[in-house]
């Protein structure tokens, strides 16, 4: 009886590759051990069956960016090398996502957080191992529209609205001016431009709006959708932020 070895070393001479792409294989479900899929290349093997679906295949790997429904209430913690670690699990992809993409662990590393949200503030976020969509939604960020959805109590004041667009002072003497619309009794559109944590409440506090909920409908041309809170979709690379 020989030895057992990892499943990666196994499917490597099987398929004749390196153990990188048998990690690929393994870990994108295409391999079976005594005919159940294995996805972790640790995993050891020794008289077992193993087998390579027939109809395997590896796409290059790229690196990938997330969208997710942050709650209310979510904090997203820093790791030590500076990245985000992904506040979710593969597990919580949203059933509806219409990408083709095979989700992998590698897929929750390396992820940097852009246009983080205050604590109190749910909606949409990216996390990104891409370079390009980095230099988009950090470097280019003034220029990148987001729209807001300001749930709110009680009477709106007479002249909110007028503030809103003309542009709101805030502490520190800068001016933010919003494309502010009503939606209904209790709801306001707010669009913006480098909008920066804390200042949605804080613009909201200054014309005298009792808000209790602000969730963040888009960024650039990327839509929250119907994606649930919690919920994560892959980003389609096409499509521009």
């Amino acid at each position: 009886m020989s030895e057992p070895v990892r499943l990666s070393k196994r499917v490597a001479a099987l398929a004749g590759c390196s153990r990188a792409k048998a990690e690929q294989y393994i870990q994108g479900g295409w391999v079976r051990v005594d005919g159940e899929v294995i996805k972790h290349p640790h995993f050891k093997v020794g008289e077992q069956t193993v087998e390579i679906d027939p109809q395997a295949k590896l796409k290059v790997e790229e690196s990938i960016t997330i969208l997710f429904h942050k709650p209310a209430g979510a904090t997203l913690a820093v790791s030590e090398d500076g990245h985000r670690r992904a506040p979710f699990e593969l597990a919580s992809r949203w059933s509806e996502d219409s990408s083709d993409v095979r989700p992998l662990p590698r897929h929750l590393q390396g992820l940097t957080l852009l246009m983080p949200l205050d604590r109190e503030v749910s909606g949409l976020v990216a996390l990104t191992q891409d370079a390009r969509v980095w230099r988009r939604l950090s470097e280019d960020a003034e220029r990148v529209e987001q729209e807001y959805a300001v749930d709110f109590s009680g009477a709106l004041p007479d002249d909110a609205l007028r503030r809103l667009n003309a542009g709101v002072e805030l502490w520190g003497g800068r001016s933010v001016a919003c494309k502010a619309s009503r939606q209904s009794d209790t709801r306001l559109r707010l669009v913006l431009s480098a909008a920066r944590p804390g200042q949605l409440g804080e613009i909201c506090r200054a014309v005298g709006l009792s808000f209790t909920g602000i969730r963040r409908l888009r960024i650039g041309s990327v839509s929250l959708g119907k994606m649930p809170a919690g919920n994560w979709r892959y980003h389609d690379t096409a499509k521009r932020f």
